[in-house]
């Protein structure tokens, strides 16, 4: 268990994506698979990265990633996104997933990672991100 997961037994940070594990998202053993998610929560991270970096952004790190409790197939997956860290052209975000068992109800952390992201232009290259004149984090 992580130092998030200790301090913060509620998501942090904002909703930015909502998915249903479905059955071709699954091992052998109907649990979801792990690479699945990390893709899942890459594309949340993004669509917070490029919303605060006016753009194209680019996954440069996965960091911490902690997987606590397998998904099975027909839970609802939340992932929520917090802002870690501003740098001059890159994002640090905490990304969590949460899972709502629909038969029980219960609410349950999944995983968390930092990821980070850098803000880049139409040829690839780094390139700063706006002010936060206006921007929320």
């Amino acid at each position: 268990m992580s130092d998030f997961e200790q301090d913060h037994p509620l998501p942090q940070g904002e909703l930015a994506r909502q998915v249903t594990a479905l059955p071709r998202d699954t091992n052998g053993f109907g649990d979801i698979y792990g690479g699945w998610l990390v893709e899942q929560m890459d594309q949340a991270g993004t669509a917070t990265a490029s919303r605060l970096a006016a753009g194209r952004v680019a996954t440069v790190a996965i960091d911490r990633m902690t997987f606590m409790i397998p998904v099975a197939v027909g839970s609802q997956l939340s992932f929520h996104t917090q802002v870690l860290d501003r740098g001059r052209s890159s994002l640090r975000l905490l990304i969590e997933v949460w899972s709502d068992d629909p038969l029980s109800r219960e609410q349950r952390k999944v995983t968390e990672a930092v990821f980070v992201f850098v803000a880049i232009d139409g040829s690839g290259r780094t390139r700063p991100l706006p002010p936060l004149n206006g921007l929320r984090d």
